[in-house]
């Protein structure tokens, strides 16, 4: 079972620069443009980015010299004082202030570390596929500082609230803020080792599931095999053996995942309504008088209908319920049965690949966007002649019953929102 364990984060001194920190952290590294970069340097040079992305675009590895320089400038922070070193090992409790849709949500989490195993050995659970670049970009990151800049996010079942009660910080006031895109970011340090040893043992035997971080923790499970071979062996306590991870209740009610919509485009000679034709085997297709802006709103989580569609001539929508659910076991016979239970396996497999690439298209393939905005969706469908697919958010038990089957969620099936700071705890790993 995944085991946790308190840690000397490094942090910056808020003696030196104030428990608002706002100017320092950053959102993670992989959500970040060039233009992004540089709004977050102009607000100080000190700001976290400067280190943690240190080669652009994000996701690609750079010259190695890069990443010797980002070392070069971390370890500077550390000797002037600009980063310090907690004193007492602790866990991090964490919440995230924010609004969605018209409501104020909190997210309660905290930082740890987490003993690293691999996918499919234990009880940590991925739920999506990771590639290669980003995890030689991070690769060389970690090697070169000897730290973990930014933590993956967990989730963790707690139906009886038991882990987030022993992390309430009462009306004490948080040691960090941090308003981040809008978010407030709020920390407290717990360094009690009472709480502490009662929060790791109500821990013990509680399976985790990767939301966010999949690369994150794919180069800590790297970066550890790496040590392993050079050094022939490593403590069991050794730093490397752990991963920096922002653990979160499912139950939580500030834990939310946002859908992730898609636009298909590019059908060639083929009009749009010949695709809708083909469309309709696989869905049953009511025409709507509704304002596309509102499409995601038709889509509650009790209706009746899978997805909503927009088509640009004509400005038209309309909710579509899946007809034939069963196809998937002749479709994708090795995948699992809570897999084609998800409703963007069947989009993707029937409706896309079968449907629309394989019969409509004669194999040719059409082009796929993806988009957290629905207005964003719309606006490519009208700009590329193609239909906008207006999804539902996938459900917390959705994404553990995949991932229990050793299956991976289809392609961005989840948009956890917001975002895990990057720069309030660091994880060194010397």
């Amino acid at each position: 079972m995944p085991e946790i364990a308190p840690f000397r984060a490094l942090r910056y001194d808020t003696k030196r620069f104030s428990t608002d920190v706002s100017k320092l952290i950053a959102p993670p590294y992989d959500v970040l443009e060039a233009a992004d970069k540089a709004d977050l340097l102009a607000k100080s040079d000190k700001n976290i980015v400067a280190v943690d992305l240190p080669h652009m675009p994000p996701k690609k590895a750079g010259p190695d010299a890069l990443y010797v320089q980002a070392a070069d400038l971390f370890n500077r922070w550390k000797s002037e004082g600009t980063l310090v070193m907690d004193e007492t090992p602790a866990l991090y409790i964490y919440h995230q202030v924010y609004e969605h849709g018209g409501c104020s949500y909190t997210r309660k989490k905290f930082f740890a570390r987490m003993r690293i195993e691999a996918f499919g050995e234990g009880t940590v659970f991925p739920h999506e596929q990771t590639f290669g670049g980003p995890k030689e970009d991070r690769f060389k990151l970690m090697r070169a500082t000897q730290c973990q800049m930014s933590p993956i996010f967990g989730l963790y079942n707690d139906p009886e609230n038991a882990i987030s009660k022993l992390l309430d910080p009462g009306s004490r006031p948080p040691d960090m803020t941090a308003d981040m895109q809008g978010v407030d970011n709020r920390l407290w340090v717990l360094q009690d080792p009472t709480s502490i040893d009662a929060v790791c043992k109500a821990f013990s035997g509680r399976a985790v599931y990767i939301a966010d971080g999949h690369h994150r923790y794919g180069t800590a499970l790297n970066y550890r095999d790496t040590l392993l071979k050079e050094k022939g062996d490593l403590p069991n306590d050794h730093p490397a053996r752990f991963v920096l991870v922002g653990l979160c209740a499912m139950e939580d009610p500030g834990c939310i995942i946002l859908p992730t919509h898609r636009t298909v485009s590019g059908f060639g000679y083929l009009k749009v309504d010949d695709i809708l034709t083909v469309l309709g085997d696989g869905m049953e297709l009511c025409k709507v008088d509704a304002d596309p802006a509102d499409a995601e709103r038709l889509l509650t989580p009790d209706s009746p209908h899978d997805v909503a569609l927009y088509v640009p001539s004509g400005e038209r929508v309309f909710l579509g319920t899946f007809l034939r659910r069963e196809l998937l076991a002749q479709l994708a016979p090795d995948r699992s049965d809570p897999w084609r239970k998800s409703d963007l396996a069947y989009l993707h497999r029937c409706l896309i690949e079968e449907l629309i690439t394989a019969r409509a298209m004669g194999g040719a393939e059409p082009t796929v966007h993806y988009f957290k905005i629905t207005q964003a969706a719309l606006d490519d469908a009208r700009q590329t002649g193609g239909i906008a697919f207006i999804t539902k958010a996938c459900t917390m038990d959705e994404l553990r019953a995949v991932s229990h089957a050793g299956d991976l969620m289809p392609q961005k099936s989840t948009f956890f929102y917001p975002k895990l700071a990057t720069g309030l705890v660091i994880n060194p790993l010397a």
